[in-house]
């Protein structure tokens, strides 16, 4: 039955038509994942066919999401069926589904009088000028740092939030980031929204966040992506340049792009494939700039938070299935915020789960979680947020709800970060 289903959905997309013409054969399956076994067939399916996997599931705990297209489905199914591992549809049509996100985006925009930049998906433009007004208000708080362009030649620009400028070396710095992955519109308000906590509407409760830790925030990694899934694409994931060895194939995922056991797993040598990690390490001017950001502050970034959708996980080091020197702390701190995110949660939310990302998922290389962890930042993590039901087509009415519980999580692991600092400084 399961497998008439999805014969079905091949047919029934082909009638599909709109701006989103190039997912109108395309499904999204989900995976009831048994076991570790199951878990490693995924992986290896995932780099043999080439598949999309939007989440990735955890043996018993959460299934795996996977769009597939006419050229990858049948595969798919085959080596599900063969395998005997149980699989649904989720999506029958992609182009549909996205679709109605963006009519519902509209609907929403036009009944609302009045909203702030974190509760909406703004573009670039928007958030630049965000941004540049936030330094220009409170230039005694906030400093606006350009890091450089992109490939296309967006300027790319990050706060720097401090009460002493950035020169009391006692105080540890917490650099988050978001938008590395183009498609991924939610992660965004959560960086703006914290921009807005720590300097528009700082809270008694909050004081402290302020006065005693520094901050580095970067809410878009990836312009050049994120105004292309905005314009053409809405489900683009890499960068937007020019491969040259192959120019027919744009853009490399820029979370496989760092100096950390680069391209030896969890990557795809098809520079046409999501998970291209690019010809050599940085060879994106995006991510190079998370590198230089890094040294620069080496010796105070007590926290790098990498934030994604969707998923609810908090993973840290290494991609290898190795461990971190510190890794109990490590798991503490990120127990610690995922706990605090769920206090908050909705009913339809999973809780988050929280590990080393090869152990929870599988193994990558690449990542800006592990090249962070590997250079000598203590506390390297990356963070998925919520997708509830609707994968990466949140609708806007839960930005408010993701912003708020996820900085309560933020604030939980800054302050806990900030102890192990005290002791990092007087070794």
């Amino acid at each position: 039955m399961e497998r008439l289903l999805v014969v079905l959905v091949a047919v029934v997309t082909l009638v599909a038509s709109g701006r989103h013409d190039e997912y109108a054969s395309n499904s999204v399956i989900g995976i009831k994942l048994r076991d570790r076994s199951d878990l490693k067939l995924l992986s290896t399916l995932e780099s043999d066919l080439d598949l999309d996997i939007w989440q990735d599931g955890m043996p018993g705990a959460r299934d795996a999401m996977v769009m597939t297209t006419p050229a990858t489905q049948y595969a798919l199914i085959d080596a599900l069926d063969n395998n005997g591992v149980e699989y649904y549809v989720v999506v029958q049509n992609v182009a549909k589904h996205l679709e109605e996100e963006e009519d519902h985006l509209f609907q929403w925009r036009s009944q609302r009088n009045s909203r702030m930049i974190f509760q909406d998906y703004p573009r670039y433009a928007e958030i630049e000028a965000y941004m540049e007004s936030i330094a220009n208000q409170y230039p005694n708080l906030a400093t606006l740092v350009t890091a450089g362009p992109s490939y296309e030649g967006r300027i790319i620009k990050y706060l720097k939030i401090s009460t002493t400028n950035f020169t009391d070396t006692s105080k540890p710095i917490y650099f988050m980031d978001a938008m590395i992955h183009a498609r991924e519109w939610v992660t965004t308000p959560v960086a703006l929204y914290s921009i807005y906590r720590l300097v528009e509407n700082l809270r008694t409760e909050d004081a402290d966040l302020r006065t005693d830790v520094d901050w580095i925030i970067l809410p878009v990694v990836n312009p050049d992506g994120y105004e292309y899934t905005h314009t053409n694409e809405r489900l683009w994931r890499k960068t937007r340049s020019i491969n040259p060895l192959n120019a027919t194939c744009i853009g490399v995922d820029a979370n496989r792009n760092f100096d950390a056991s680069f391209n030896t797993v969890g990557v795809s040598s098809n520079p046409c494939a999501i998970t291209y990690p690019g010809i050599t390490p940085f060879s994106e001017p995006e991510t190079g700039y998370i590198r230089d950001i890094m040294a620069e502050y080496l010796n105070r970034i007590q926290i790098y938070m990498n934030i994604h959708s969707y998923g609810n996980y908090v993973l840290f080091g290494f991609g290898d299935h190795s461990l971190p020197s510190n890794a109990v702390h490590v798991h503490h701190v990120g127990a610690a915020m995922g706990a605090a995110i769920d206090t908050m949660k909705l009913p339809q939310a999973g809780y988050y789960l929280v590990g080393n990302s090869a152990s929870v998922l599988y193994s990558t290389s690449g990542s800006a979680q592990d090249y962070g962890q590997l250079v000598g930042i203590p506390f390297s993590y990356t963070l998925e947020l919520p997708g509830y039901s609707y994968l990466f087509s949140v609708p806007p009415e839960y930005v408010d709800q993701i912003n708020e519980e996820t900085w309560r999580g933020i604030a939980v692991s800054a302050r806990l970060a900030k102890l192990y600092y005290g002791a990092r400084s007087s070794n």
